[in-house]
């Protein structure tokens, strides 16, 4: 299937090293086709997603919830993910919903 859009994710990993609290960032993307939803470790068939939004924290980055028929999954974004919340709303909410 076609790709609509990309955004970038962080993802903390806490690890304790010789007793020292160590956190790793990871930087990863989700991927936004027209039949799924793809990140590193997940993949969401688009009916099953009812919605996407965002929440906002500091200056540039925030949360991005994934709104699924199996809960809802957050992730940590550095910059707004509004132009890919738009690409599924244009291209993928109207089509399901």
């Amino acid at each position: 299937m076609r790709l609509l859009a990309v955004q970038s994710y962080v993802k903390v990993q806490k690890q304790i090293i010789d007793a020292e609290i160590v956190y790793k960032e990871e930087n990863r993307q989700i991927h936004l086709y027209q039949d799924r939803l793809v990140t590193k470790y997940r993949e969401f068939p688009i009916s099953d997603i009812s919605d996407l939004s965002f929440r906002k924290m500091g200056d540039e980055g925030g949360l991005l919830y994934v709104h699924t028929s199996r809960g809802i999954f957050s992730y940590t974004v550095p910059s707004s993910p509004e132009s890919f919340i738009k690409a599924f709303r244009i291209h993928i909410k109207k089509e399901y919903f």
